[in-house]
């Protein structure tokens, strides 16, 4: 799993017909102090994020096991949108 922020939708016409129907966001991973990082992955939305929040992707066989990815090929997932996040004691994100 990997902690990253919303920056943009990836438009797709023609796909495969059982991908209709799935959002792809571009998420751009983040470091455990929120920090944008060089990394960027398209991510189907199973969660219905919108730009600038903040995500909890899986990737894999992970991300094939939610209830809108199921048996897709899908690569990557946004499967939770999060609230907060601490490290050690610390709080290092709030929405």
């Amino acid at each position: 799993m990997n902690l990253g922020k919303v920056v943009g939708t990836v438009v797709s016409t023609r796909k495969e017909p059982v991908l209709d129907g799935i959002r792809f966001l571009l998420v751009r991973l983040v470091d455990t102090d929120g920090q944008e990082t060089s990394s960027f992955v398209v991510a189907a939305d199973a969660m219905g994020a919108g730009p600038g929040e903040m995500v909890l992707t899986a990737a894999g066989s992970s991300a094939r096991q939610t209830t809108l990815t199921q048996n897709k090929p899908v690569d990557t997932v946004i499967m939770a949108i999060v609230d907060t996040w601490e490290i050690n004691g610390k709080t290092k994100y709030i929405k």
